[in-house]
């Protein structure tokens, strides 16, 4: 037979995702100690002004010696090249294969001289090829780091956040430039009941040299840097961060700001970092801490809402903010004025995320039971994480792939049903934002409620036949997509009505009130609150000012 092509569903996929797809994400790593049921977990919000958010799906198949897997750079399309396809892949929902093996990204660029152009993959494919070839996170690390070995990386420097239900690692990777195959790199296991972050700054500093238990890096990690420059002095001063990705100004307040604002309301301790990320101080962040308490995977859903709240970066409370307290800046990222140089700050939460999610890890339960992929489209500030089991054998219609794309709205499409929500509430958002978060609570207090009897009775199942129990999850899965997107459509007519042209509506209980003959309640018009009227007439002096004319009584 001759050689074969395969080009699978991922290269497909690949060569559809917009481009800069992650090029400014977050993520938390939460080991079993550090969570109050014992699960592991990871988030990840994957941030772009480009990027269509959907749930990636490729079922696990065997494959005949000779095929082989076409790669395409997931953030543009681009072809690099081929590899040969592995004889057996795994299921793969989103970021969580079948295995409960998940992963992460967040980009931190680097030195942009050991980019490598002519490498095969780069950190997206890496990503979803090690899903699909996996089953733990140790595995999940020796084959990206083989591939990269044997076909060179495309990329620039990468932060990974690799889990199974057993073990969270951190691993830092980047190239060694053209004509020089492979990448450096070094992971590192969370100790159990510590919690880890990372915002695209690398943050693997030191790092033992001799405990293969905890801590796996290139044998050429520390020889390379001396050999570019980048490092003199001994093997244990050496600093993978400092080496590759040297901190700037940038680096502190817009990345390692991020992952502070993380650990600070997992840890209050955190708060005296603050100095560190806003460059009043070189005492630097840890790569991991404890947490004050146990946290839940609703815990990480919201700390993937923040921006900055009860901060002095506040996001809500400056400026920029504007009379109704919105915490969003529309880029770019920083502006001059009379030739200084100005930035907005970048919370975890963000407008243009395409779609975020929390891995739940459980090694207590069968696989397709233990893994949820909790799942969310647009911002995670005003979007639902909806459960999606490892163990399902299809993809909710509202969340697949090819239904609408940035250029297609589609009104059964998750991504445009949220975003359509989520623009509204720009114009109004202290106002839009409470009614968001009624909703958002209604849904996700429900999945919690069903979550225990949910995976009980798929538990069961699965020991009368695994089958069964991935068709019951599937069920359940597809329903609650429809459920929840249905909702959030009838959420985005009610604040189409509630705050038609800046009016509000009065209502009760998400009902609109009436008159006394049955036409509606006389709509009321809240305008801006006081601060932001003292700024306009501190600004126009009395230009704006109400004036009486000769003669005119006082009428006003």
């Amino acid at each position: 037979m001759s050689k074969i092509k395969i080009a699978l569903i991922l290269s497909v996929a690949l060569s559809i995702f917009a481009p800069n797809a992650t090029n400014a994400c977050t993520n938390f790593l939460i080991t079993k100690k550090a969570s109050a049921d014992g699960s592991t977990m990871i988030s990840y919000a994957a941030d772009s002004h480009d990027l269509f958010g959907e749930l990636y799906y490729w079922p696990g198949q065997e494959w005949p010696d000779d095929a082989m897997l076409d790669i395409h750079e997931w953030d543009t399309g681009k072809y690099l090249g081929q590899i040969k396809q592995a004889p057996k892949t795994y299921t793969v929902i989103g970021n969580m294969n079948e295995n409960q093996v998940s992963i992460g990204e967040t980009t931190y660029g680097g030195r942009s001289e050991l980019k490598d152009s002519t490498g095969v993959i780069d950190y997206g494919s890496l990503i979803y090829i090690a899903l699909q070839r996996s089953r733990t996170a140790r595995e999940a690390i020796k084959i990206m780091t083989d591939l990269v070995a044997e076909y060179g990386y495309y990329s620039s420097g990468e932060s990974f956040s690799i889990a199974d239900p057993n073990e969270v690692w951190i691993m830092e990777m980047i190239g060694k430039g053209v004509g020089n195959k492979g990448a450096v790199w070094v992971a590192q296991k969370i100790p159990d009941g510590m919690v880890s972050g990372h915002a695209n700054q690398a943050r693997i500093t030191q790092f033992p040299l001799n405990d293969e238990e905890n801590c796996l890096f290139s044998k050429d990690v520390i020889s390379f840097a001396k050999e570019k420059g980048y490092f003199k002095g001994k093997n244990k001063d050496f600093s993978f961060a400092d080496a590759y990705a040297p901190l700037d100004y940038g680096a502190l307040r817009f990345c390692e700001a991020r992952v502070w604002s993380g650990f600070r309301i997992m840890n209050p301790e955190m708060e005296k970092y603050e100095g560190f990320v806003t460059g009043e101080s070189t005492e630097r962040m840890p790569l991991w801490i404890k947490p004050a308490k146990k946290l839940s995977y609703q815990d990480i859903q919201n700390i993937m809402r923040d921006h900055f709240e009860g901060s002095s970066m506040d996001m809500t409370k400056d400026p920029g903010a504007g009379p109704f307290k919105r915490p969003y800046r529309f880029r770019p990222l920083t502006w001059k004025v009379d030739d200084e140089t100005y930035f907005n700050e970048r919370a975890i939460a963000t407008q243009q995320t395409g779609f975020s999610f929390v891995a739940q890890m459980r090694n207590w339960l069968p696989n397709p039971v233990g893994g949820v992929l909790w799942f969310g489209v647009d911002d995670a500030a005003t979007s639902v994480y909806v459960p999606m089991y490892c163990g399902i054998n299809s993809i909710p219609e509202e969340f697949a792939v090819g239904n609408g794309n940035l250029l297609e709205f589609s009104w059964t499409s998750a991504f445009w049903v949220f975003n359509w929500v989520s623009n509204q509430a720009y114009a109004r958002y202290n106002y839009m934002v409470e009614d968001i978060k009624k909703v958002q609570k209604e849904l996700e207090d429900k999945f919690a409620i069903n979550q225990q009897a949910i995976e009980q009775a798929a538990r069961n199942l699965y020991d009368l036949d695994p089958k069964l129990a991935k068709d019951f999850l599937t069920d359940y899965t597809l329903n609650q997509s429809s459920l929840t997107v249905t909702r959030w459509k009838k959420l985005g007519e009610f604040l189409m009505i509630k705050y038609l042209d800046g009016n509000l509506h009065p209502e009760e209980g998400g009902k609109f009130l009436r008159n006394e003959h049955g036409n509606p309640a006389h709509a009321e018009f809240p305008g801006y609150d006081q601060n932001f009227y003292k700024k306009i007439a501190d600004e126009t002096g009395d230009r704006l000012k109400m004036k009486k004319l000769p003669g005119e009584e006082a009428s006003h």
